[in-house]
């Protein structure tokens, strides 16, 4: 069963600035976090409802770099910049996303997948550098709403691939 929560606990350093999402989703950790590893995967299930993603370049190593341009659904391009700070495969992914390479309000994510039998749960906790930066992707950008959607969306296209590997 996936469901989707906005978590209450956040660090008390970081509390005025963060954002916590999780979701328990119906596939193993492995094929979860293999979702982020893959171009052909986040293309798939990147971004809110209504959202496309299109990768201009992807290196998924501890350094590398993610540049793509997410499309909303009234025609908005959207440009993104992420590097992955931190890969522990299968549990962990710290990542640094804005506009670009050189935006000044770029923020800090980390995903955590934990096992729990034949589910995982994700914990998306993103930390902006001020708080009125992470209000105004709160009430300008639908963060909230956009971050469990995009976990929404992560959940049914990993339980898809889950249930195909079942098949073969």
């Amino acid at each position: 069963m996936a469901t989707a929560e906005q978590e209450t606990r956040a660090d008390p350093a970081t509390a005025d600035r963060e954002i916590v999402i999780s979701r328990d989703i119906d596939a193993p950790r492995e094929l979860v976090f293999e979702a982020f590893t893959e171009v052909r995967h986040l293309s798939q299930w990147w971004g809110p409802e209504g959202f496309t993603t299109t990768t201009r370049s992807f290196a998924f190593r501890a350094g590398g770099v993610w540049e793509f341009v997410m499309h909303g659904p009234d025609g908005t391009d959207y440009p993104e910049w992420i590097t992955w700070t931190e890969i522990v495969p299968p549990e962990r992914i710290a990542l640094r996303h804005g506009e670009s390479r050189d935006d000044p309000n770029t923020f800090e994510s980390t995903l955590t997948f934990t096992p729990d039998g034949t589910t995982t749960r994700i914990v998306m906790r993103t930390v902006f550098p001020t708080r009125e930066l992470r209000d105004q992707a709160v009430e300008k950008y639908h963060a909230i709403e956009g971050g469990r959607q995009t976990l929404s969306n992560l959940a049914a296209y990993v339980t898809g691939l889950a249930r195909t590997d079942v098949e073969r």
